[in-house]
């Protein structure tokens, strides 16, 4: 897991989701959440799966009843002059 913003002073923070473990991944965010309202995962290519359970064992498991997923956004990044695709998505879960 590698976060890519923590802005002083707003209620969020960016998260990168690689292949690390989703357990270990899920405990760092809710962590972030107890100090946070709104924690933004963010996957590309094969990471969204990782992504997907981290957010689910959040919102279903470790915090029911005071986190939701908010949002989710979906996109797709196409490398230029290689006409490769990777899909990414953006899972905004908050703190209620």
């Amino acid at each position: 897991m590698e976060e890519v913003n923590e802005p002083k002073g707003q209620e969020q923070t960016e998260i990168n989701i690689g292949n690390d473990p989703v357990m270990l991944t899920a405990v760092d965010v809710v962590s972030k959440l107890m100090n946070q309202d709104k924690v933004i995962l963010k996957a590309r290519g094969n990471s969204i799966p990782n992504a997907v359970a981290v957010a689910n064992i959040i919102t279903e498991k470790m915090l029911v009843g005071s986190t939701k997923v908010e949002k989710i956004k979906l996109d797709t990044l196409e490398e230029a002059g290689i006409g490769s695709m990777t899909s990414t998505v953006q899972i905004i879960i908050k703190k209620y």
